[in-house]
């Protein structure tokens, strides 16, 4: 009896551990795990390593692999860093051998590539290798040959293979930093996404033509092998005795591979320090000055220059008279704080400006000018009369190196010999002061004019003092609640005057269109938050109620790719909504101003619109159709990443207060036939749209243009089916070099775009599919002839 009642408590006592985890053994198919509160996982053999999910916020979770037995809790490894898991959300085994990460409601989020082979178990090892297996113990796919920032012992990278660095230390999307062993032999380290040439890289291991594989063995050492086994280059060269530590190879997010160890026991007498330690020279030793491509932001963003700080790592800052552009990551690079210089001829400015010395600091390869024999007078001088002259450097044997923003590179360095010199308006009256130094400096001069005054009207001043500063203490508690940024916390409500107060009684207009009008706008809390604040334009036809519910709906939603809904007001009429500011302003003003963006960046702009829209309608929580797909609701951030605005905005809105007054919603030139057709709408709609601006990313120019001399040539889509039909795609991009250098994805983006405005919706490709296509993840069939292109067939 005592035995069966130990069973009994025995049961009962592992009973919560085996809800938590699975501590050893094989995942059958059917095995499971939900997003939730405790960090659900599945835990290798010996429990030092475990996958499952961790929490990233509220109601925000991280499918992941991590080390379990340290504090730390070490991430290496994660699947949705891009797309975070709803809570509530799982991962599957599934019966028929997919593992399936899908949200509450069955919405796949994740799953790795096709593996064609039946699957017939999963298991995480005690290497920190999560893998799905097959016939004969063969692993189909592992995590080991699917990297995101981190190696580990035994772990072997082949030819072709992505390392990328995160975000930031807490977010886990893709930053712009990566390296490649590239089939040519090479491992080159870049630092953006796409690197446009080879050449692009900060770091190459030389070993062009021979380098066949990157191994950690666990001796502790990264190194590159022939094919035959050969050692090539050692990457981290100090060995580490493994029986006692813990040990990771990181390309960490600011750019470099370090090598880390952790003692497993925490008395450890190794001498090391507890947690983890780096034991090797980073890769590269100094980023600030590996980074000399004569395009892209350098290690720290534009305008921003990167320093090694004590601890050797880079540290970004800011030049005087530049803020940053985002207060909680210093590496999106600087924003001018001041008013630019003048060009108009008339009134050049000179001496409104002034020069501010910095030692040791350049940013080199990005000059626009260079004049030799000069004198550090001349030198200045000249910068001065120059309107488009925002730094000037001088030392280098009497030369001046003129510079112009957005300034790229940026670093200070003993080894730099001279200095820049940074020009600054004097006194920017159209810049707004903050803090406590406005309210001193208000307070001095009332003081000396109180000093000066009658009894009478000292009082009265002293009175006035006193209202003063309660306003300003009023103001300051109205605004000093924090910003949410992250959309897992939560957004904030406003009242109407708060925004009122942000917006300086909305003074500085953004834009404005269907939706209503946009200013600019300052929260303060522990820093300085700039946001735009979208004024609706009319009472919406929704109850109080059903207005809050939609904007949760629109606040809820969490991609790199959308513009994020920080907050709002729904106070009586008053009806507003508060975003994230993006600094660099519309895809119309950027697309079609006067210089063209590069072929590169307009890649990018395509993919990244793209994937917003697909999250919007297959992947957020309620399916969203923007309605109004245009250049002028895609903005750019500081980085020039491109992010969907006003989304989910129609739904607020009645159908007499959009655009027209017969229900459609949109804008013309954009709009797809079956607006006019009387036919069911769906988010076939954003498709068309995204295909007319799809055109218009490739050929850089407006689908209509009436002012062309060639009558062909008036609306692009017409032009492009012609040219696609002709054979002759190389004349839409004939006077851009570097899209007629890469013709090939040209035609790819040009099918995809027909594809995308068929007259049928049931032709068009989903979002998903549009994606896959511009990344060349799928082959473009050959798009159908549509009837509104038959007349110019």
């Amino acid at each position: 009896m005592a035995s069966v009642m130990l069973r009994i408590l025995l049961l009962l006592v592992t009973l919560p551990l085996s809800a938590r985890a699975q501590t050893n053994g094989n995942l059958t198919l059917g095995s499971s795990l939900t997003a939730d509160d405790r960090n659900s996982c599945w835990l290798s053999p010996s429990g030092e390593f475990a996958v499952g999910f961790r929490k990233m916020g509220q109601g925000a979770h991280l499918l992941a692999i991590w080390f379990e037995k340290i504090e730390e809790k070490t991430i290496v490894w994660s699947a949705n860093g891009d797309n975070l898991a709803p809570e509530g959300s799982k991962i599957q085994l599934t019966a028929d051998g997919r593992l399936v990460l899908a949200d509450p409601i069955g919405r796949q989020l994740w799953s790795p590539r096709s593996i064609g082979t039946p699957v017939m178990y999963a298991a995480m090892l005690d290497m920190g290798n999560f893998v799905l297996v097959g016939q004969n113990y063969i692993n189909l796919w592992e995590t080991f040959s699917q990297p995101t920032d981190t190696m580990l012992p035994t772990q072997q990278l082949d030819q072709g293979t992505k390392v990328h660095a995160r975000y930031s230390e807490t977010n886990y999307s893709a930053g712009r930093f990566h390296f490649k062993l590239r089939n040519d032999g090479n491992l080159a380290f870049y630092a953006t996404p796409n690197p446009w040439d080879a050449s692009d890289a900060y770091w190459v291991s030389k070993t062009s033509g021979s380098g066949f594989r990157l191994i950690f063995n666990q001796s502790g050492q990264v190194y590159l092998t022939a094919r035959n086994g050969t050692v090539l280059k050692l990457i981290t060269s100090d060995t580490v005795l493994t029986s006692g530590f813990y040990q990771r190879a990181i390309l960490e997010y600011d750019g470099v591979l370090r090598h880390y160890v952790h003692p497993k026991l925490a008395n450890s007498s190794s001498g090391l320090a507890k947690g983890w330690s780096m034991v090797s020279s980073p890769v590269p030793p100094n980023i600030c000055h590996s980074i000399t491509q004569t395009v892209g932001s350098g290690a720290c963003g534009f305008n921003s220059y990167c320093a090694l700080g004590d601890d050797q790592r880079p540290r970004c800052h800011c030049p005087p008279g530049y803020t940053l552009l985002d207060s909680t990551n210093e590496m999106n690079g600087c924003r001018q704080d001041f008013v630019p210089q003048s060009c108009d001829g008339s009134r050049l400015e000179t001496d409104q400006f002034a020069l501010h010395e910095m030692l040791h600091t350049d940013w080199p390869m990005y000059d626009y000018e260079r004049i030799a024999a000069q004198t550090e007078d001349s030198c200045r001088q000249g910068c001065l009369a120059d309107c488009f002259c925002a730094v000037a450097f001088w030392g280098r044997s009497g030369t001046c190196w003129k510079k112009k923003i957005p300034l790229s590179n940026g670093r200070m360095d003993l080894t730099d010999v001279g200095k820049a010199l940074i020009k600054v308006r004097i006194n920017n009256s159209t810049s707004k002061s903050t803090g406590n130094g406005n309210k001193n400096s208000t307070l001095i001069i009332i003081g000396s004019v109180l000093l000066s005054s009658s009894v009478f009207v000292n009082l009265l001043l002293l009175l006035i003092t006193y209202l003063i500063y309660r306003s300003f203490r009023s103001r300051d508690s109205k605004l000093s609640r924090p910003v949410q940024i992250n959309q897992a916390i939560g957004m904030q409500t406003f009242t109407y005057q708060e925004l009122q107060e942000a917006t300086y009684q909305f003074k500085e207009e953004l834009g404005r269109g269907a939706f209503g009008t946009v200013y600019k706008g300052v929260l303060r809390s522990e820093y300085i938050n700039f946001v735009a604040v979208k004024l609706l334009a009319t009472r919406t036809g929704e109850s109080e109620k059903e207005f809050e519910r939609e904007v949760i709906a629109i606040g809820q939603t969490n991609h790199k790719n959308l513009v994020q809904l920080l907050g709002y007001c729904n106070e009586g009429q008053h009806r507003l909504l508060v975003y994230e500011l993006m600094s660099n302003g519309t895809l119309a003003d950027f697309l079609f101003g006067a210089s063209r963006p590069s072929w590169y960046r307009r890649i990018e702009i395509a993919c990244d619109v793209a994937r917003g829209l697909s999250y919007l309608h297959d992947d957020c929580t309620r399916h969203i159709i923007h309605c109004d797909i245009k250049p002028q609701n895609i903005l750019l951030d500081g980085s020039l990443t491109s992010k969907i605005s006003d989304f989910g905005l129609a739904k607020l809105l009645m159908a007499n207060q959009t655009r027209t007054t017969t229900g459609v919603r949109g804008t013309i030139g954009y709009l797809a036939p079956e607006w006019f057709r009387n036919m069911p709408i769906s988010s076939k709609i954003d498709v068309y749209s995204f295909g007319i601006l799809l055109v218009e990313l490739i050929c850089c120019r407006k689908n209509y243009k009436p002012e062309s001399e060639i009558e062909a040539q008036i609306v692009l889509v017409d032009w492009a089916y012609d040219c696609y039909h002709d054979g002759n795609i190389l004349k839409l991009v004939e006077s851009d070099d570097e899209a007629s250098s890469d013709i090939k994805r040209v035609g790819r983006f040009v099918m995809t775009a027909l594809w995308c405005i068929q007259e049928d919706p049931s032709l068009r490709p989903t979002t998903k599919k549009i994606t896959q296509m511009l990344e060349g993840a799928v082959e473009v069939p050959v798009p159908p002839v549509s009837s509104s292109f038959i007349s110019s067939v």
